[in-house]
């Protein structure tokens, strides 16, 4: 049983469409602190732990301190409409390793709609990339808009599909009224460290209890594939009482 005086970790959520690197960001955060903070994670998967083992096998913290969460819905239910599945794998991690300082919870791969309920992370970083398009930061969304941070990842690559770094990070600050934005490469120092100081500025700031998780807002309606729909897919919106 953890003391109850110790101050409890910031929840650092992590999403953003399939494939823009939120697993391979996350490695980049455990590699950049985990020699001086005590690091977690939680995945989220529909029917698989794939981003767990990944992490495992990168060797970026000790296997038992990254557990895997299969959600069996869409990505988005279990870190926005219900979170009590996410919410049970932090605490147990926290009880396990206790004290951590930061629980960092990927969301499973979704589309530019997907936010974590304020109730499960103090923070969240929103992840594009520029494989995606260098139009995408202005197609908006909440996650686009309001997140903590909006990372424009894997910027190495932008010479080879064609994109305009400088121009996709100045869409997204515009997008963004000014909040941060951040072009991240793996395999460059000064965004990694741009990404570490960013992470410790937000964890300082829960500990001196000055960080207010923010409600990005709740998901947009949004299009479901469906072979069974007489239409072939249907819109679902979700609606939050609380908000």
């Amino acid at each position: 049983m953890p003391d109850p005086s110790t101050p409890r970790s910031l929840r650092l959520g992590v999403a953003g469409p399939v494939g823009t690197g939120k697993s391979s960001l996350i490695a980049t955060v455990c590699r950049a602190l985990a020699d001086e903070l005590r690091l977690g994670v939680i995945t989220n998967d529909i029917y698989t732990d794939e981003d767990a083992r990944f992490l495992r096998s990168a060797g970026v913290l000790e296997p038992e301190r990254i557990r895997a969460v299969e959600t069996g819905a869409c990505p988005h239910t279990a870190i926005r409409d219900d979170v009590t599945v996410n919410l049970l794998a932090v605490e147990e991690l926290e009880r396990d390793f206790a004290p951590l300082d930061v629980v960092l919870i990927e969301s499973g791969g979704d589309n530019l709609t997907a936010t974590f309920s304020p109730a499960l992370v103090d923070a969240q970083i929103f992840v594009l990339d520029v494989a995606g398009g260098g139009d995408v930061a202005r197609k908006g969304g909440p996650g686009i808009g309001r997140a903590d941070l909006l990372v424009v990842n894997k910027t190495d690559l932008a010479p080879y599909v064609g994109v305009d770094v400088d121009e996709m990070v100045a869409d997204a600050s515009a997008a963004r009224d000014g909040r941060a934005v951040l072009a991240l490469s793996r395999t460059d120092e000064p965004s990694v460290r741009a990404l570490r100081t960013w992470v410790l500025e937000v964890l300082e700031g829960h500990r001196r209890g000055t960080h207010v998780p923010q409600d990005p807002g709740p998901m947009a309606p949004h299009f479901h594939a469906d072979e069974s729909h007489p239409d072939g897919g249907y819109v679902h919106a979700h609606a939050h009482e609380h908000e």
